[in-house]
């Protein structure tokens, strides 16, 4: 698949700057906000489907500029080589012919997703049953790129696979994605992030001794390693050493011919901040330790999804402008929404968690063994901590929103909570994985 060009460089002539409240907005930002264009649009038919209409901040769907269909052969938008299009242009290059995996004779049967039940007081919104077709193709794909292009699995895993509903999963949670290939860059990125967590940390021979070496050589996987000639090719041989490897760097590679260098740069940070959260966790299995609550929510900061809102622009076609995406402001409510949606997870897979070998930390065991509290308390104040979390991210995210009226910020914004709440209903609903305690 040939490496698809790079966009011509940013301009070095220096521009003004616009503020809003305390912040401040790049040359790139400006623009976008003086033309009212969204960041990887240009004129054309197509509109992607809407974010949910619940989300109170941030330009309405409908107001957005439409977005063009992708070109032949390619993702992301085309345009004129206007200097604004050239700097604001989305994801590019991928061509769609590298994403048509070999077919099986069969596609994959659709796990049947039961409603499930929320957890009684939890602040969420519920959003409609993902698209059944893009679901029924994603899951295809995806099981095809697993077997037969990276191995991920043996044979004796397949029904776990299918039960964890990855289709389902993606779809529900990037609503915009204007496409399926689209919707695939963070199908195989969540898949393969999976497999480290199993494979390294956890259920498949996961261990936390040894973790770091494991994590830094995978990360090399996403962040490649420039070393002497000599060394090189047993470097690049070692990608393909096992599972976690093998998909990390399909997963990136695929991922960097369609996003932009800051897009793929992001991403890379925040797996960095991922590997790190995993290894706190690891020091306290080795010591049997259990930390304070604030300790354990601190190290929830870093192992918990962000990696996965942080690419929606991408998925969406698009991209939210690296000036943009660096304030303390935004990067502010990425971590609450992130924060928020791995205390989702902590409550949806606690029982699972207890009926596992081994103590495993989540929020309601570290309240209950710090606070000196009953089980179904602490399990009760986590849900109180997370819909804490939620109401300050809905907040943090409508004042930015209305501070800074740039198109690709309010769709980003939309984006991370259209994630937000299609992470939700994935847990809630995928009952093959998860029930809820007898608390109520």
């Amino acid at each position: 698949m040939p490496v698809p060009e790079l966009p011509p460089p940013w301009p070095s002539t220096p521009e003004a700057v616009i503020r809003f409240g305390a912040t401040v907005i790049g040359p790139v930002a400006a623009r976008a906000q003086e033309t009212g264009a969204a960041v990887g649009t240009s004129p054309g038919a197509h509109t992607p489907p809407p974010l949910p209409a619940h989300l109170p901040f941030g330009p309405s769907p409908t107001s957005l500029p439409p977005t063009a269909p992708p070109a032949t052969g390619a993702i992301g938008a085309t345009g004129p080589s206007l200097q604004l299009e050239r700097l604001l242009r989305g994801p590019h290059g991928l061509g769609t012919a590298g994403l048509r995996l070999t077919p099986r004779e069969e596609p994959p049967a659709r796990v049947a997703a039961e409603n499930g039940r929320p957890i009684p007081g939890l602040y969420q919104h519920p959003i409609p049953e993902p698209d059944p077709d893009r679901v029924d193709e994603v899951s295809r794909r995806i099981k095809a790129w697993a077997l037969d292009e990276v191995s991920l699995y043996p044979e004796e895993w397949e029904e776990q696979f299918d039960g964890f509903s990855v289709g389902r999963y993606m779809v529900g949670c990037h609503p915009d994605a204007p496409t399926v290939d689209h919707l695939m860059l963070a199908t195989r990125l969540m898949v393969a992030e999976n497999a480290v967590d199993d494979c390294y940390c956890e259920d498949h021979g996961g261990s936390p001794i040894g973790l770091g070496e494991r994590l830094l050589l995978a990360h090399t996987a996403l962040d490649p390693l420039y070393t002497a000639r000599e060394y090189q090719p047993e470097w690049a041989a070692s990608l393909h050493a096992d599972a976690p490897r093998r998909a990390y760097r399909s997963a990136m590679d695929y991922f960097v011919r369609a996003a932009g260098p800051s897009q793929a740069d992001r991403l890379r940070h925040d797996m960095a901040r991922l590997h790190l959260g995993y290894l706190a966790e690891a020091a306290w299995a080795q010591q049997d330790h259990v930390p304070e609550v604030w300790e354990y929510l601190a190290m929830r900061q870093f192992n918990n999804f962000r990696p996965c809102p942080t690419i929606t622009d991408t998925v969406g076609g698009y991209e939210l402008p690296a000036d943009l995406h660096a304030q303390a402001d935004l990067q502010k409510v990425i971590a609450l929404a992130s924060n928020a949606t791995t205390i989702v997870n902590d409550l949806y897979s606690y029982t699972k968690e207890l009926d596992a070998p081994g103590r495993h930390l989540n929020l309601p065991v570290v309240i209950a063994e710090r606070e000196g509290v009953s089980d179904k308390d602490a399990y009760l104040k986590s849900v109180e901590i997370h819909n804490e979390l939620m109401h300050e991210f809905e907040t943090e995210a409508a004042a930015l929103a209305a501070a800074c009226p740039v198109p690709s910020v309010g769709r980003f914004l939309r984006g991370v909570a259209a994630w937000v709440d299609g992470n939700h209903h994935w847990h809630q609903s995928n009952t093959y994985r998860y029930s809820l305690p007898d608390f109520w």
